[in-house]
């Protein structure tokens, strides 16, 4: 079997963009914090439903996912391929980042947030 170089292979994308949103949940006293702790499930929600309201369920994938590593400054969501982090707190926020990102292919630039591993 021959090794094929990843930037020289045309692979199809299922998706125009995907986005991964923390759906942790720990409890509200735990020292890391989580996503679920501090109210991202209504956000999600409120995302879903935009993302269909607006005909873009075929080309925006979306997935509940796992700690994304920065507990303490959640709710996070990743959008890809940009790899671009938001941290919204409202449903205004999330209406924000469809208008923007997913319909207008601009950044909510309030919005983003720069994360840095220690």
């Amino acid at each position: 079997m021959t090794q094929v170089e990843m930037s020289s292979m045309d692979v199809p994308q299922l998706y125009k963009r995907h986005i991964f949103a923390c759906h942790t949940q720990r409890p509200p006293t735990h020292p890391r914090g989580s996503c679920g702790a501090a109210g991202a499930q209504p956000l999600w929600d409120q995302l879903l439903r935009r993302i269909e309201a607006e005909g873009l369920a075929a080309e925006i994938g979306f997935t509940a996912s796992g700690c994304l590593g920065f507990c303490s400054v959640g709710p996070l969501m990743v959008i890809y391929p940009e790899g671009v982090w938001y941290r919204p707190k409202t449903p205004e926020d999330i209406d924000e980042i469809v208008e923007s990102h997913l319909k207008g292919g601009r950044l909510a630039e309030d919005l983003v947030v720069v994360l840095a591993r220690s």
